[in-house]
This record gives C-alpha cells, structure tokens and sequence, in this order.
C-alpha cells in the first residue's frame, strides 16, 4: 500500500513536471501568437515591479512600484499617480492591429532602430498559473522589452517591436481613437508628482505662515484638542477674535494641494533679482505625526529680460498675475497658482476678519 502511494506521488510530481516544462516552453514561442502582445500582469495590482524607458540619445527614467498607490520616480521621488495608471492600463490593453506589410518591414525597421523607445517591464510570473490563476506555483520575475516607435499614417496606432519577434507590429488600443506613443515618454520631471501636501483637517497639527517684510503679519494656526487656536507670531500673541471661518477655508485647503509645473530653467535675471531677496513668504505645514513641508514664494515676473532696465520692480503691472515662484522643502522650484493659494497666503489681518489684502502679488 506505501509502495502504490509513493508510485502515485512520484507519478504526480512527474506530470507536474512534465507541464510546467511544456508551459515554459511555450511562454518561451509565445511570441509568435500576435494576441498576446500585451501585458497581463500590468491588470493586476502590483503585477509589474518596475518599469525602464530610454531613448536613443541615452536619456532614461525608473518607475519603481512600491504600494498600489506610490510609484517612485528614479527612486527618489514620489510619480504622478494618474500618469502611471495609464501606462498600465495602456500596457494591459494594447493589442496588434496588423502585422507590418512585409515589404515595408525593412524600412519600418530602420526607422525604429534610429529613434524609438525601449521599454522594459519587469512583473510577476508563475512557471505554474492554472484555472484563471487560482493555482500559481513557482513565482519569478519576468522583463518583456518593447521598442516603441513612431505612429502610422492614419495616427491611429504605432509601430512597436517586441524582443524576440521577427517584424515590428501595428499596435493600437481597441476602442480608443489615437495613438499609443505619447504615453511612453522619457522626461522624469513629467513624470513626478506635483502634490505639496495632501492633509485632511483631522490630521493637521499646524499651519504657519511667515512674512519677512511683514512681520507683525506672520501667524500660526496650532492645534489644540479638538479645536485650534490663533496666534501672531511677532510679537508671540494669542488672538481670540479671529475669523473662524476663513480659518476653517484655510486648513481646509490642504487636501490635495498641488502647485502647476516644474520651473526647470529659471531666467537668470531672476535668479539675480527674485531669488536674491528674501522670500515673499513662507509657508510651513505640520501634520500629527510630526512631519512637516516648507513652501517659500517668490513673486514671477512677466518680462524677466526686462527687469533689470525697470526703475521699480515692485510696480504692480510688471508680475506675471497668474503665477509665482515657489521653492519646495528646499530641493525643488516650482511654479503656483495665485487662484489655488489666494485663500492660504493671506496675511494675519485678513484670518482676523478685515479686508483681504494681496500682499504676495
């Protein structure tokens, strides 16, 4: 009787075997079915590991998973969430439309091969997944590498080579009208996150904002139990009379915070002028557990060329009205929108229910 269930074991573990060298082998010519050029894994929350872009001018970016709601950047900086979903989405859904006509696979080729973008994805993979993957044995990381090319005539679709195929494909999205292309994109400050602060009322623990050339302006909004408390910060000073509404707009602000883009080439004649003085203000944000950000805003001009040959600087009409310089924990300048701060960076006076007065314009 041991010795017939021994046999049956032996004989499972060798079918066992038996399939999992045939499923390997055929991932391993999967290649030559054109429907499945997408990527499945990128379907399923945390399927892909990581992602690599470059390009021929050898200009790169990391995408690295770290939970189902931060990527990294390069890992060092938070990704655009929205922006990575997207990817995936397109990853999971791409499909070849056509083979490229063989008579012009030659010149496609040659086209890819002088400027396109490879993409390698790393994910998930099972040397056993059967029954819709409700058996998965013998998990190991997989890389498909994808050169993504330019977008055919009709701008319906584009030409993509997978390694290990003989001809490039037409891929396209099925439903979707456009080309696939303009998701694949090499610059990392595109691809980083523009959030500030995303906070919750519950979870502020302070709010302060300073004013260098408006010192009796300066304030702090601190929490205290379940409520929070005013208070100026030159002199130190407790201010019972506030306006506990435009407080109440104020801490409200917080959540989900972005500023607009990146400044990634700063005029030098601001950098000689604007960011030579000392801030217009200064914004820090607190939260419960004691991590705390630091906004520093310095007024943008319309005409940088023009400044140094301005008289006055300060008059009103040469700002740029829309938006401002800003300086992120110290690393990153970036630009803000007047309309999404115009209720945050508000001096003293204004929380304690006088006019509103734009001082950082």
């Amino acid at each position: 009787m041991k010795k017939t269930k021994s046999l049956i074991y032996i004989v499972i573990v060798a079918l066992l075997g038996v399939a999992t060298l045939v499923i390997v082998l055929l991932r391993g010519q999967n290649h030559t079915f054109p429907q499945d050029f997408q990527i499945e894994a990128a379907s399923i929350p945390g399927g892909v590991e990581k992602i690599f872009m470059a390009d021929k001018e050898n200009n790169s970016v990391t995408l690295s998973y770290v939970s189902d709601s931060l990527w990294m950047v390069d890992d060092h900086y938070p990704a655009n969430q929205s922006l990575i979903d997207l990817l995936l989405r397109t990853l999971s859904d791409m499909r070849i439309r056509s083979a490229v006509n063989k008579s012009a696979a030659e010149n496609i080729t040659k086209l890819m091969a002088a400027k396109s973008i490879k993409v390698e994805v790393y994910y998930k993979d099972y040397r056993i997944n059967w029954f819709g993957g409700r058996l998965r044995l013998f998990r190991h990381t997989k890389c498909e590498v994808i050169y993504v090319g330019h977008d055919t005539q009709d701008m319906m679709a584009t030409y993509m080579y997978r390694e290990g195929d003989k001809m490039p494909y037409i891929v396209h999205l099925p439903g979707f009208r456009g080309c696939i292309s303009p998701r694949f994109f090499i610059d990392p400050y595109l691809w980083r996150s523009h959030s500030i602060v995303d906070l919750p009322v519950q979870r502020i623990a302070k709010i302060e904002l300073e004013i260098p050339s408006m010192p009796s302006e300066s304030f702090a909004v601190v929490r205290e139990g379940d409520g929070f408390t005013f208070n100026l910060l030159t002199p130190p000073t407790r201010v019972d009379g506030f306006d506990t509404a435009r407080v109440a707009q104020l801490l409200s602000s917080f959540v989900k915070l972005n500023f607009d883009e990146y400044a990634k080439v700063v005029p030098k004649a601001e950098l000689d002028t604007t960011f030579s003085r000392a801030p217009r203000t200064i914004l820090r944000i607190t939260d419960i557990d004691g991590f705390s950000h630091e906004l520093k805003t310095y007024i943008k001009y319309s005409n940088p060329d023009d400044i140094l040959a301005m008289p006055d600087t300060t008059m009103y009409h040469v700002f740029d009205l829309d938006r401002l310089y800003a300086v992120l924990d110290n690393k990153d300048t970036v630009l803000i929108q007047y309309y999404i701060f115009d209720n945050i960076l508000q001096p003293a006076s204004f929380f304690m229910g006088r006019d509103k007065s734009f001082f950082a314009r």
